[in-house]
């Protein structure tokens, strides 16, 4: 007997409750964010390019009659700028409840960001550790809060390099991207670790999206990047699946009431390419304990942004 499929149609009513979504200028980001503004939440577009984030906005409101949607600039890249939009946040919304750590970058040149990173790590990771600690308390105030980070199906390969999390000695832009969504799940669990031990509502998830269709894939080959076109999809669909479909498993880690901390959600089947969300396993280095507490004290270190997570009195 099939699984019945999770779509959409299934993520309950979010009026009153407000979303900040990393990324959602286009792709799984704006899928996400248009969906949670259908149903009914305020969301908060945090980007890069306010220019392309307005646009999205506007198209997110006159999907969404008239939704509530603001954007924040947030370039993940820079600590300044995760400190400047997470106070921008702080002064607009006056409750917190989904933080989706959504925006990324893949297989790019190396690049070195002001604050002296690597920019794939300091995208991927360390952007949204500490955009999420800067929010932390407003989550925690709000019950049943979530906090979702987008990893990947790359993460299967990864590995930390603790010695060289920077990558100065041997960068390959894959490595860089593989390392950066394995620390994304090792983030998660030790987060909704914390969360648990501490008594809190608010938990952790992580979701991927599988192979999908977005500008993700712009550094990548022309071969790779052709593959990845909605016009070849009649020839592609059974690798690769629309942003749409690539939200879902994002949208069920935020939404699902079923959902609990530590759930990580993706496609099904053993490739995990395409199809609707479920829970599924991620790799053994992922639940590495003492990764994940060692990246933890790491990410403190570099960005400066100490998580303080009060232990519940009841």
């Amino acid at each position: 007997m099939s699984l019945r499929r999770w779509t959409s149609a299934d993520v309950p009513g979010q009026s009153g409750r407000t979303a900040v979504v990393t990324g959602a200028s286009s792709g799984l980001g704006l899928e996400t964010a248009l969906v949670l503004a259908q149903r009914g939440a305020a969301v908060v577009l945090a980007c890069r390019d306010v220019a392309k984030a307005e646009r999205a906005a506007g198209h997110i409101r006159s999907s969404a009659g008239q939704a509530a949607v603001r954007v924040v600039h947030l370039d993940l890249a820079s600590l300044a700028s995760v400190r400047e939009a997470a106070e921008q946040i702080r002064l607009t919304c006056p409750r917190l409840d989904l933080l989706i750590n959504n925006a990324g970058v893949m297989a790019v040149p190396c690049q070195r960001t002001q604050d002296g990173f690597e920019l794939t790590f300091a995208t991927n990771h360390l952007g949204h550790f500490a955009l999420t600690g800067l929010l932390l308390d407003r989550l925690l105030a709000v019950p049943g809060s979530r906090i979702v980070t987008v990893s990947s199906n790359a993460h299967q390969r990864g590995v930390m390099h603790f010695d060289d999390l920077q990558l100065r000695d041997a960068y390959k832009p894959w490595r860089a991207y593989e390392q950066s969504k394995l620390a994304n799940l090792l983030f998660t669990y030790e987060l909704d670790a914390r969360l648990r031990a501490a008594g809190a509502s608010t938990a952790a998830l992580a979701a991927h999206p599988g192979n999908s269709r977005t500008q993700l894939w712009r550094w990548t080959p022309r071969l790779t990047q052709a593959l990845y076109k909605p016009r070849l999809r009649m020839l592609t669909f059974w690798f690769a699946q629309s942003a749409q479909m690539g939200a879902l498993p994002t949208l069920r880690a935020a939404a699902d009431p079923a959902a609990r901390g530590g759930d990580y959600y993706g496609p099904p089947g053993r490739l995990q390419s395409t199809g609707y969300p479920v829970r599924v396993e991620s790799s053994a280095r992922s639940h590495d304990k003492a990764a994940q507490r060692r990246l933890w004290e790491v990410s403190q270190e570099l960005t400066g942004v100490s998580y303080r997570i009060p232990v519940s009195s009841g």
